[in-house]
């Protein structure tokens, strides 16, 4: 199987305090890959580094063979990194937006209508796309937000907590958005607080915690080893 990403000792340092210790996995083609941890793991720190949004203090990070201190810019064309505090323009309608977006990736008005009718696919907000963003629940602009992440069908789509303060229902739906990209070759690399849909979601799982991997392994895999029934459990057991 194709690895796409590869992270090898990561660290990241902040004056005397060690956020990532050496962080090390890989994420292969298509695969849905999840990060699981409490609060101050870890797990957004990585991903902004991977995302080129922070600069590691050491270790290696490559992706499709570009190695991440060299050529941050070609992580950046392959990439979508969708945060959790992420929004969308209020006074901008659904449509007006993903025209916006699709510009900064389009290099023709063909490939950006492109990415548009999948974005417009993906988002199944139907006339809502022709309203303003600001009449919007947080389900509709999350879903928003994830068709802008995958309109351009990056080789690896960062998705941090891609849930967070959704119903029962949007939540479901965002998770199938997810693994039908998955299978059509995405990889995609999850972190949430919520094990039981990282459990659901991901073919293989990592338990970070004060920067250090703890183990990593399908979420089978890990259920046997620990002797537990979730990867709640697994996690408790793992700190132990």
């Amino acid at each position: 199987m194709k690895t796409v990403l590869q992270v090898d000792g990561l660290k990241k340092t902040y004056g005397t305090l060690e956020a990532l210790k050496g962080v090390s996995f890989e994420v292969h083609e298509g695969e849905i890959f999840g990060l699981i941890g409490p609060n101050g793991a870890g797990k957004t720190t990585t991903l902004r580094i991977i995302s080129t949004l922070l600069s590691p203090s050491g270790g290696m990070v490559v992706l499709n063979g570009f190695d991440l201190k060299k050529n941050p810019e070609k992580f950046r064309e392959l990439i979508s990194y969708l945060p959790e505090e992420a929004g969308a323009y209020r006074n901008l309608t659904g449509m007006d937006y993903l025209r916006f977006m699709s510009n900064f990736y389009a290099e023709t008005a063909e490939r950006s209508e492109e990415y548009i009718n999948r974005a417009v696919a993906i988002a199944e907000l139907g006339n809502r796309l022709d309203e303003k963003v600001g009449t919007y629940s947080k389900g509709m602009v999350r879903k928003l937000l994830l068709a802008r992440a995958l309109m351009t069908k990056p080789v690896l789509t960062i998705l941090d907590e891609p849930t967070s303060g959704l119903d029962v229902i949007n939540s479901m739906e965002v998770r199938e958005i997810i693994k039908k990209f998955s299978r059509e070759g995405i990889s995609v690399l999850l972190s949430s607080h919520n094990m039981l849909e990282v459990e659901f979601l991901s073919s293989r799982v990592a338990l970070i915690n004060r920067g250090i991997i703890l183990d990593t392994g399908t979420p089978q895999e890990l259920k046997e080893k620990y002797s537990a029934p979730n990867l709640e459990v697994v996690f408790r057991s793992a700190l132990q």
